[in-house]
């Protein structure tokens, strides 16, 4: 059942002004307010759906009944606030744009009613600037609480603690926590975070309008002519089964009907990805010996549309299966190893069909929204027990394959048809022992300014995992970044990780980094050992942490000490950078010591408890018999301070 209108909008903490008045306040400020509900807004809802969306969050924040303004504190977005009304309507904006994160079922209930509807037209705002669409891809990584502390800070102007007591009131969680992870969004200049914030890429009140697919709607008309038909004609004869061949038209294959047509499907040029600002898969143009095969396509569009009995389906986490609400886009139609395989883009997701006689035909979905140059730039085709056959991207212009666990053996060339389509590759072996571990290399086209190397591996969903590393802190004063994994330190780094990434198999990954957050030199002169995070980040937004300690005596393909598995957490991402972590080691004397490390901006650590020490840096290491109890704390360079993970 369709969530009511009033819990879309829960009422914000304070008066509740007259309704006259809050009709005229919400009609002078609407532009800033359908803007602030368009940015909070969960970017999965696509352009389209998320202007229209701000649009029904604004015009349904009225009150529901009129009632007197009372004098009151609520928090306002300025030093120059304007009235009580405006402050109620943006608390009430920021909570209904809030409860649209959640899973597809939730947004779509909320999405259906809500007004206004448009019909035979998209709307979308007006393409900004690469910095502007650096800012997207950022908010679209993290969760809605922390992209609506930082527009209500850059671009609404609240001071923190305003910004965390009305997130509070909005019933997100740990504000403090949310507007710290907010901290590390965007341009770290204030103002030029407000001046992106306020550009036409996020103006949900200056749009672009075109057409919906025309044959689709076309068709719609046919097969709503059909549909009244059909029910005609059942209901004189008086039957109450369901004819197993006709579309469903009250059900989901509704929506299903309007794609089904192979001609709506839409195809990219073939070398639109070297004139595009956007590198990812909908510049990919339809590749594949059977892109005109419309039984096929038909069957394919079918099967997405309303999976029968004979269709397995099978989807990421956090991936819906449902049907899509435009033509999608035609990656790849072809056979591969006596499989007919059929890929769609549908800008969320990529889904791969495949028939093999004698089989049922498979379904998968997996999610791709904001993909780039690397992490779009292969899909897999055909993956048996042992081996992959991957579709690679335009602008791929050189493959190859090496074995993680082998650093120093050199990358191996991989074969690449006119079609894109590799030979057969190596899968790893993700549950027998691991003694090798297969990826690819592959080297952008210099035609693209991305050129570079970069290393992917099959996890078992659609899409490869790109691997990255961040190397060790440097002495000057910007923080690493992550970088390519192609490098004699990176591969090195990654060969003790390799057999880690078995975990994250299957999970919907979309790139794991390997980050040296701190080195050690170790007491006795045992050498220097190191501190990693690996984090793996899923395509809907939940990531992984591992913390691990490696002495210089870690033999090659073990992974050290496993320190702390965090899950569902931000540690060692962009918006969480700092990271304490202590492990005990024996030295080769035997004398057993409690070492601790941090990242970069730590300056001092603590230990207290049986065992009690003090010093400045980034690292300590003190002698702790075993059995003593110690506590880990430490102080950032602002102030702050920091507990240990665990």
């Amino acid at each position: 059942m369709p969530a009511p209108q009033r819990e879309r909008h829960p009422r914000p903490v304070g008066p509740v002004p007259a309704l006259g008045q809050a009709e005229a306040t919400l009609v002078e400020h609407y532009p800033r307010l359908v803007r602030l509900a368009y940015l909070i807004l969960p970017p999965r809802l696509g352009r389209h759906r998320r202007v229209l969306a701000a649009h029904g969050v604004v015009q349904n924040a009225l009150p529901a009944r009129p009632a007197p303004i009372k004098q009151g504190r609520v928090p306002a977005p300025r030093d120059d606030r304007d009235t009580p009304a405006l402050d109620w309507i943006v608390r009430r904006v920021v909570s209904a744009a809030l409860s649209y994160e959640g899973g597809a079922a939730r947004w779509r209930r909320a999405v259906r009613p809500a007004l206004p509807a448009v019909w035979g037209l998209r709307l979308t705002p007006r393409i900004g600037g690469a910095d502007e669409l650096a800012l997207e891809q950022q908010l679209a990584t993290v969760p809605a609480g922390v992209r609506a502390a930082f527009v209500l800070q850059h671009l609404e102007g609240y001071a923190p603690h305003t910004a965390v007591e009305l997130l509070a009131a909005a019933g997100v969680p740990d504000p403090e926590a949310v507007l710290r992870a907010a901290e590390a969004l965007g341009p770290q200049d204030g103002t030029r975070a407000g001046l992106l914030l306020g550009s036409v890429e996020f103006d949900p009140c200056t749009v672009q309008a075109r057409p919906t697919d025309l044959l689709r709607r076309r068709h719609w008309r046919r097969w709503g002519a059909a549909g009244a038909l059909l029910v005609a004609v059942v209901l004189t004869v008086g039957q109450s089964g369901k004819d197993p061949v006709s579309p469903d038209l009250t059900g989901r294959s509704g929506a299903g009907v309007a794609m089904v047509d192979p001609a709506s499907l839409g195809r990219a040029p073939g070398a639109a990805w070297q004139s595009s600002s956007r590198i990812d898969f909908t510049v990919w143009p339809a590749r594949g010996s059977l892109v005109e095969d419309r039984a096929l396509l038909g069957r394919a569009l079918r099967a997405w549309a309303r999976p029968g009995a004979d269709v397995r389906v099978s989807a990421a986490p956090r991936t819906g299966t449902g049907p899509t609400s435009a033509p999608p886009q035609l990656l790849y139609a072809g056979q591969v190893d006596d499989i007919d395989v059929v890929l769609f883009h549908d800008a969320e997701r990529i889904v791969r069909y495949a028939e093999t006689a004698g089989h049922p035909a498979e379904l998968t979905f997996s999610r791709a929204d904001n993909a780039d140059v690397t992490t779009a730039a292969a899909l897999v085709l055909v993956r048996t027990e042992h081996r992959t056959r991957f579709l690679f991207a335009p602008w791929v212009a050189e493959s190859t394959t090496r074995d993680l666990l082998a650093p120093d053996s050199p990358a191996r060339p991989l074969h690449v048809g006119d079609d894109g389509v590799s030979d057969a590759v190596a899968r790893p072996d993700l549950a027998g022992p691991c003694t090798n571990w297969p990826v690819l290399q592959l080297r952008s086209s210099e035609r693209i300014a991305e050129k570079h190397a970069f290393l992917l591996t099959d996890l078992g969903d659609p899409s490869p995992v790109h691997l990255t590393y961040t190397p060790p802190p440097g002495s000057g004063a910007p923080a690493r970044q992550p970088r390519e994994a192609t490098s004699s330190a990176a591969l090195v780094s990654w060969s003790h990780a390799a057999c880690t990434l078995r975990s994250a198999a299957g999970g919907g990954v979309r790139a794991v980094n390997n980050w040296v957050f701190a080195e050690q030199q170790l007491p006795e002169n045992a050498g220097q050992a190191e501190w990693l995070c690996s984090r793996a980040d899923t395509w809907n937004g939940p990531g992984r942490a591992v913390v691990r300690f490696q002495p210089p005596t870690t033999a090659a393909r073990e992974p050290g000490t496993l320190i702390a598995d965090a899950r569902d957490t931000s540690y060692c991402s962009r918006f969480n950078q700092h990271l304490l972590a202590d492990a005990r080691w024996s030295a080769p004397s035997g004398t057993p010591y409690l070492l601790a490390a941090g990242s970069r901006a730590v300056t001092r650590i603590t230990v207290t408890g049986q065992v009690r020490a003090d010093g400045t840096g980034t690292t300590l290491a003190v002698k702790a018999p075993p059995g003593r109890s110690a506590d880990i704390s430490g102080v950032l360079s602002t102030g702050r301070t920091l507990g240990a993970v665990h």
